[in-house]
């Protein structure tokens, strides 16, 4: 149960992560830091979404068009991010310069896959500290 906890706490991050880096980077990237929950939502539709697109994109692409599957995780990003951009409420928009909506995926999706390689070093470090200490 432990394990499960921590992996969709740091996916959850590492979409944090991805979003935020994308709306310091890109200039049409845009989070509404107005209202905090609406972050939250963005980024707990975002995470839930990628989890949910991504194994069935790569079955959808291993079926119909093998040459497709190096690419899965930027295409189930970019629908995610299209999906949680037309949710009202949820915090995030992208507008113009056009190739922001090619940019946005791409930077997300690579910090995104980095901080699920990065972070969870860190958090088993900490928990096997914490369990030596008490």
């Amino acid at each position: 149960m432990f394990t499960f906890v921590l992996r969709a706490l740091i996916f959850v991050v590492s979409a944090a992560l991805g979003l935020i880096v994308a709306d310091l980077i890109l200039p049409g990237f845009r989070i509404d830091w107005s209202h905090w929950w609406g972050f939250m939502l963005a980024v707990v539709i975002f995470a839930v979404l990628q989890s949910v697109l991504t194994p069935w994109a790569a079955k959808v692409a291993r079926r119909n068009a093998p040459a497709l599957l190096g690419g899965i995780g930027i295409v189930s990003t970019f629908i995610a991010l299209l999906i949680v951009v037309l949710i009202p409420g949820a915090g995030l928009g992208i507008g113009s310069p056009w190739w922001t909506w090619l940019v946005a995926p791409v930077i997300v999706w690579l910090v995104t896959a980095l901080a699920t390689v990065l972070l969870p070093p860190l958090f088993i470090k900490k928990k096997v500290g914490d369990r030596r200490d008490g």
